[in-house]
């Protein structure tokens, strides 16, 4: 069984915690078995990994009651049409075994992505601040980005100077 789990730490200006998440799920959506199976295939597909993580805006109406939909497996990319990608070479990537990181694969992963002060650079044309309510790993199946896993959590006003460290494990 193929599961996820992501932590949100965001810090001030100063480097100090403003806000912890704690370790929640994430949701394993359906292109990622066939992104899976397309590598698995080989010679008829062409199957790449994780390439980035997006993160979105979301809708803003998930702020107000009821809240958030669940995140479902159905779910083939991010409601924002104009999700910030973080791209792979911003990523940290690693094998763990238990949560100790290994150069030899195994069926964990880890991805870190820092969204460093001002990142995504919103706002712009298309998000009238920069809160953040969605993200999702992506990979190439085929030529076309697809998504891996994805997340609605509760909105992450982001102020220009804070950065968020968003922790994401694979466990496959």
């Amino acid at each position: 069984m193929i599961a996820g789990y992501y932590r949100d730490v965001l810090l001030d200006r100063g480097g100090g915690v403003a806000w912890d998440g704690g370790v929640r799920k994430n949701v394993i959506v359906a292109d990622c078995r066939r992104l899976l199976t397309g590598f698995l295939h080989g010679a008829a597909t062409t199957a790449g990994g994780i390439t980035g993580l997006q993160v979105g805006k979301g809708d803003p109406a998930w702020d107000q009651p009821p809240g958030s939909p669940p995140a479902t497996a159905a779910q083939a990319a991010l409601v924002d049409r104009h999700p910030f990608t973080v791209p792979r070479r911003s990523l940290q990537i690693d094998y763990l075994t238990g949560s100790t990181v290994t150069a030899a694969p195994t069926n964990r992963l880890q991805i870190v992505a820092t969204l460093g002060p001002g990142v995504p650079d919103w706002p712009d044309a298309d998000h009238t601040d920069s809160t953040l309510r969605e993200f999702g790993l992506v990979g190439v199946l085929d030529g076309a980005t697809v998504l891996i896993d994805y997340v609605i959590h509760p909105a992450i006003p982001r102020d220009p100077a804070s950065t968020l460290q968003r922790t994401v494990w694979l466990v496959l």
